[in-house]
């Protein structure tokens, strides 16, 4: 159908400031052909980010050129369909992976970090490995890391029975978020502090759209390391602990020293 005849909406100028789905014109009485098939393309993007499969050969190369040591698991999920339909077995390790993580646990770890495809394995496969990379110059030389667990078929409470097993004081689990029609990579960070099995999600706190079209990974790796040195501080995460990194910011631009003009 032909840009004349379109009727364009008023709004149009909106357009140029967010990807949302507006000011789209009309045809006649339906949507533009150019916009149903913009429609369609996106939700088979987002389709498609829910079904792939995360590459988790490549993901494990690529952290440990990062000098990352990997594990990786599975929930009880045993495929993707289960895995869409049972909410509550992807929230449970496999068994005898349970026991591959308990045997190597060792004592005294600060921080285990756990990588779960969840719902978008795109946004697992392009943003958790850049953001681990930017996440360790926020945190002091010494903290101490359990393996970083690739889990699949995993949700966000799996990282509560992966940190109670290695012990650890605090759990990040990096996840794909649920895709939406502007966003298919969009990925999660969950911060728990003492996770154990039962943590309810009033218990963590929640660093969500980490991607280039929103949080940066730096300025994300900057809010995880914030969360986490006030987590440890504090003794707790969630609803008890606001992100208030943003603040911390401007008191450090408020006592850097001016350059000589």
């Amino acid at each position: 159908m032909s840009g004349d005849s379109v009727t364009p909406n008023p709004w149009g100028q909106w357009r140029s400031a967010t990807p949302a789905r507006l000011a789209l014109g009309r045809a006649g009485a339906g949507m533009p052909t150019d916009e149903t098939l913009r429609f369609g393309w996106a939700h088979a993007m987002a389709r498609d980010a829910i079904h792939a499969a995360l590459d988790v050969d490549a993901l494990e190369a690529t952290l440990r050129q990062q000098n990352w040591d990997t594990l990786h698991v599975r929930s009880r999920a045993e495929d993707r369909t289960t895995y869409l339909r049972r909410p509550d077995l992807g929230r449970q390790l496999d068994p005898a992976d349970a026991e591959r993580l308990r045997a190597a646990a060792k004592p005294g770890c600060d921080v285990c970090v756990v990588i779960g495809d969840g719902l978008s394995s795109l946004a697992v496969a392009r943003h958790a490995a850049p953001l681990l990379a930017a996440l360790r110059s926020h945190l002091p030389a010494d903290t101490r890391f359990s393996p970083v667990v690739i889990a699949t078929q995993a949700r966000v409470a799996l990282a509560d029975e992966v940190g109670e097993l290695f012990g650890a004081a605090l759990s990040v689990m990096l996840i794909g978020e649920r895709p939406g029609l502007s966003s298919p990579d969009s990925l999660g960070i969950y911060l728990t502090h003492s996770p154990k099995r039962g943590r309810h999600d009033a218990e963590r706190n929640c660093i969500s759209n980490v991607r280039p079209e929103g949080l940066l990974c730096e300025a994300a790796a900057f809010k995880l390391a914030w969360l986490m040195h006030e987590a440890q501080q504090r003794g707790l995460t969630g609803v008890g602990l606001k992100d208030e990194s943003d603040l911390a910011v401007l008191q450090q631009d408020a006592h850097r020293p001016e350059l000589p003009g």
